[in-house]
């Protein structure tokens, strides 16, 4: 169903997206900059959106490091940012 929403976790809390979206957008639709933290701790967020740079690397589903930007989101999903770090 193409109409359908779908559901995942960021840091914590819920969001529906639909089907297509990636997880870098859902980030930005729950109100969300920030993916990650440099080792200095400076904040870092999505900067080319086609998986060069990788500022958006996060951690999905207990994997870290994936890239947010080229990755689709999927019903369940669980990320977590550098936002909260």
């Amino acid at each position: 169903m193409p109409d359908a929403l779908i559901t995942i976790s960021i840091n914590a809390h819920d969001i529906s997206v639909a089907h297509g979206v990636t997880v870098a957008a859902a980030i930005a639709m729950a109100g969300n900059t920030i993916t990650r933290r440099s080792v200095s701790g400076a904040a870092r967020a999505p900067l080319c959106g086609m998986g060069i740079c990788q500022e958006c690397r996060v951690t999905i589903d207990g994997r870290a490091h994936q890239i947010s930007c080229q990755t689709l989101c999927a019903d369940g999903m669980h990320v977590v940012t550098g936002a909260t770090a």
